[in-house]
């Protein structure tokens, strides 16, 4: 027997802002919210295939580097294309090493994640 991935869970101070800036950036949409048993209430975006990206409240800003994060690639156009159109809806660039293939970016909490070139 084996585990499979259903989320990706984002904890942030607000899951709507997060979770509309994700979309955009995925152009997708919310498919779900809900509230846990303390009534917390979580926003749940759908990323066309695999696992879905849950936002969650927390009290605390984001201290220290990221453990894990997202990688993405652009659809359609260049790497650097869909870097400005992101560094346009809210994301900060944070690295661009040119011996690198990825550009480094946070979403407008401060979660970095990575923009690499369209795949073939």
């Amino acid at each position: 027997m084996v585990s499979r991935l259903i989320a990706v869970a984002v904890d942030c101070r607000d899951p709507e802002r997060c979770a509309t800036f994700w979309c955009a950036a995925l152009g997708t949409e919310v498919d779900r919210r809900w509230r846990d048993a303390h009534g917390v209430e979580y926003v749940q975006i759908g990323t066309g295939k695999g696992p879905v990206l849950l936002f969650q409240p927390v009290p605390e800003e984001r201290s220290g580097k990221n453990r894990l994060h997202l990688d993405i690639a652009p659809a359609v156009g260049t790497q650097e294309a869909e870097v400005q159109r992101l560094v346009d809806m809210g994301a900060t660039r944070i690295s661009d090493e040119p011996e690198l293939p990825w550009v480094v970016l946070a979403d407008p909490e401060g979660n970095e994640f990575c923009v690499l070139p369209p795949s073939g």
